[in-house]
């Protein structure tokens, strides 16, 4: 039985900047969508394509703290660096993943990368926060970098594209990123007029982004930008390409806990957010310039 569709969102009218360097559309929680409604899905800021332009100063987002989530951010255009405060640091370029467990609390920044930075050109982005169950929420914080080449990959028939597993498993083939719940997160690339079909458990919380193009989404049009909202009941997925199409699919099994968020941190109790702050403001997320 395919899934029935609960709605299809436009993308917001404005988008937002995160720092200086993400220009977002926040599509989840917004449009009525809850955190609840998505979870383990807290949060999708989709930065649209749009050209930055060349600059000596490198755009991003300064030094902050996260604790009790992961944060995944997929990389369709440009280059991305980032530092935290376990030491970590890296570059993603396109294709490539950067999947950070937060756990128990970190300090991180990203910002373009320094050559691309200098010479501008098309940036596109998704990043994604994935709640983290009760018992793994004080789990020390790592992150895993995810490269183009690691990811799981099926060529579907006739040259009809591609699909890159992130997470969870797409036709027996089985993703890289490691998750603490189950969750699935494919790269969809269709050609136009081509089309794949997958299936996902009912019980799970699932949606699509159109990253870019247009397509039929178990019969219903989904235009670029739109973010397609599935019902819980149903497991199979079809989709077809109106033309050249680009598609991020998630879906997770919801995480039954009370979740309660305070900006960088999302903990089950108040009390647990107030300890946040006290471990933030003591040094326990370590130190980063």
């Amino acid at each position: 039985m395919k899934k029935s569709i609960e709605k299809i969102f436009p993308r917001p009218a404005q988008p937002g900047m995160v720092g200086d360097g993400f220009r977002v559309y926040n599509m989840v929680p917004g449009n009525g969508i809850t955190k609840r409604r998505m979870s383990p899905f807290l949060l999708l800021d989709f930065n649209a394509e749009f050209d930055f332009g060349p600059s000596d100063h490198i755009r991003g987002v300064d030094v902050h703290p996260h604790k009790g989530f992961e944060t995944v951010t997929i990389a369709y255009k440009g280059s991305v660096a980032h530092h935290d405060s376990s030491g970590n640091s890296g570059v993603i370029n396109p294709g490539d993943v950067q999947w950070m467990t937060a756990g128990a609390g970190i300090l991180h920044k990203e910002y373009h990368e320094e050559n691309f930075s200098r010479a501008g050109g098309p940036f596109e982005m998704v990043q994604l926060w994935v709640n983290l169950p009760a018992k793994d929420k004080s789990t020390e914080a790592h992150y895993q970098g995810i490269t183009a080449d690691q990811m799981g990959k099926v060529q579907l028939p006739e040259n009809g594209g591609i699909v890159n597993i992130i997470a969870g498993v797409f036709q027996d083939i089985k993703g890289p990123a490691e998750t603490y719940t189950a969750v699935n997160l494919f790269d969809i690339k269709l050609e136009k007029g081509h089309q794949t079909a997958f299936s996902v458990p009912q019980h799970h919380n699932s949606a699509i982004l159109v990253v870019n193009g247009e397509a039929e989404v178990n019969g219903q049009l989904a235009k670029e930008h739109s973010f397609v909202l599935f019902e819980n009941d149903g497991e199979e997925v079809v989709i077809k390409a109106n033309e050249q199409a680009v598609l991020l699919f998630m879906s997770g099994e919801p995480i039954d806990e009370p979740i309660v968020s305070y900006g960088p941190f999302v903990m089950n109790t108040q009390e647990e957010i107030y300890q946040a702050f006290e471990d933030f403001q003591a040094g326990k997320f370590g130190t980063l310039e």
